[in-house]
């Protein structure tokens, strides 16, 4: 633990006792600088967990550092290698193709991405567009600040480096922290490869830094897996209640202790769509923000089925059972029910909460604007029906919900007290970051921390930004993005 905040001069990693393990799991690796970089932001919230001067931000080093031509004590460069499920098809090899993982400060793994070519970079260029790195720039910050577990970004840099997307982009660097940067596809590509000595070397790595508690456990193997279970069921269920749709669900995709994290083509809802598809690529809707919950469960089974040398496959189908019958519905219902205002829990609110999907379905309304809403209802109805294109349906929801409340017992104004910080003000939509990605081309990145700011404030009143929690404008709504975004 560090007493003292560090400067850039100061600065000292510690590698991660992943280097121990077999050379198969990572290459070292080393960064191709960008042409001309220059600072978009810095991130001084995430800088205070590493404890790291806020005045780095004014020092020439930090934009060195994310450009891989400052290296501070104790950095070594590498790059992991995992393989995964895209999209139902299982890819034997993919690793780290834009990544370069520095070491870990005060219990976070940094890394850059976007700052190069890896040993797993196949054909691609080693980049990562400005477009696409500042939407993860920001909504890893505004996920934390809505209460989701996240990997986070300590700053970003622009260039003049030009790489091909679906245009011409010019390239970017994201420094990305994270307590772990494991996947699920970490323990796939191994248990395909039938190296099962390297999988329990993998399952030991990951129990001794992510879940120490369990490491003298006599059945520490089956624990880990029900506790991995339990994370995700609870981080999907945090996602299906704030209105977040990922776009790109793949199994290498999944943190293993639980974060969100590689923000693709994600979005916040706009107007509720249940079946709404993020990832314009996702033609079959795999990854729709409805069956997010389902594809976790398959990906959980590709979990279960590369940690079968280690466990009996047998508890783990009873586990992945759980999930579907008892442990996924009670996380959704108890998000659900600390939305709608509800203290206390009865066997109808899976009714209550049920019709209202499908009410918010019908009405065409703004998911986020409807909850703030709600957060201050005393019964009267039009402040509701106003925000709705077709208000009917929520004429009988509203009696149902007036029914329930009259079941609590704590007093209406410590309901919209709690309510008001459940259900955010302001969530990051993307036609607010369409409009900083726009302003940043030109080299103007006021909007990008303005919207820092809004990120870092969800539950607060801000009346100078009144107007990104108003309703997304017509044409802007629900749009999709490609993996290249």
């Amino acid at each position: 633990m560090y007493n003292i905040f560090m400067t850039l001069n100061t600065l000292h990693f510690t590698q991660s006792s992943y280097l121990e393990l077999d050379n198969e799991f990572y290459s070292i690796s080393h960064a191709t600088p960008l042409d001309n970089p220059y600072l978009i932001s810095f991130n001084t919230k995430a800088a205070k967990r590493i404890h790291l001067d806020s005045d780095t931000k004014e020092d020439p080093k930090f934009i060195e550092l994310l450009n891989g031509t400052y290296t501070p004590k104790g950095c070594r460069l590498y790059s992991m290698c995992y393989a995964g499920y895209q999209f139902g098809h299982y890819a034997s090899r993919l690793g780290d193709g834009r990544v370069h993982h520095l070491g870990s400060i005060n219990g976070w793994h940094l890394q850059t991405k976007g700052s190069g070519e890896t040993l797993y970079s196949r054909t691609a260029d080693g980049r990562a567009a400005l477009p696409s790195s500042i939407r993860e720039y920001l909504m890893s910050e505004a996920m934390h600040h809505l209460g989701i577990p996240t990997t986070r970004a300590l700053g970003i840099i622009g260039s003049k480096t030009k790489i091909l997307r679906n245009n011409i982009e010019y390239a970017a660097i994201v420094m990305r922290m994270s307590p772990s940067w494991i996947r699920f596809g970490n323990f796939e590509y191994f248990y395909y490869l039938k190296e099962y000595d390297k999988l329990r070397d993998l399952a030991d790595y990951v129990i001794a830094e992510s879940y120490p508690h369990l490491k003298e456990e006599e059945d520490k193997y089956f624990k880990f897996f029900t506790e991995v279970l339990e994370r995700t069921a609870s981080l999907v269920a945090a996602w299906q209640g704030i209105g977040f749709c990922h776009g790109v669900l793949n199994t290498d995709n999944m943190s293993i202790i639980g974060l969100t994290i590689d923000y693709g083509p994600f979005a916040m809802m706009d107007e509720f769509q249940f079946n709404f598809v993020s990832n314009s690529t996702d033609k079959a809707g795999r990854y729709a923000y409805g069956e997010q919950p389902n594809v976790v469960y398959w990906n959980l089974t590709k979990l279960a089925q590369a940690l079968s040398p280690l466990i009996d496959s047998s508890r783990m189908d009873k586990k992945l059972k759980e999930y579907g019958q008892s442990i996924y519905p009670n996380a959704y219902i108890d998000v659900m029910c600390k939305k709608l205002g509800l203290e206390y829990r009865f066997p109808r609110d899976r009714q209550l909460i049920t019709s209202l999907i499908g009410t918010l379905q019908d009405a065409y309304i703004d998911y986020t604007q409807f909850f703030r809403t709600l957060s201050r209802y005393d019964g009267e109805r039009m402040s509701i029906f106003e925000l709705a294109m077709n208000p009917i349906p929520f004429d009988k929801w509203l009696s149902m919900y007036d029914t329930r409340l009259a079941k609590e017992s704590r007093s209406q104004k410590d309901r919209h007290t709690a309510m008001l910080q459940t259900n955010p003000k302001y969530v990051l939509k993307n036609y607010m970051l369409d409009k900083a990605i726009t302003l940043a081309k030109s080299g103007n990145f006021t909007m990008v921390e303005r919207l820092l700011h809004i990120a870092q404030h969800p539950y607060d009143e801000l009346p100078e930004y009144e107007k990104f929690a108003e309703e997304t404008p017509e044409g802007y709504k629900n749009i999709t993005l490609s993996c290249s975004s």
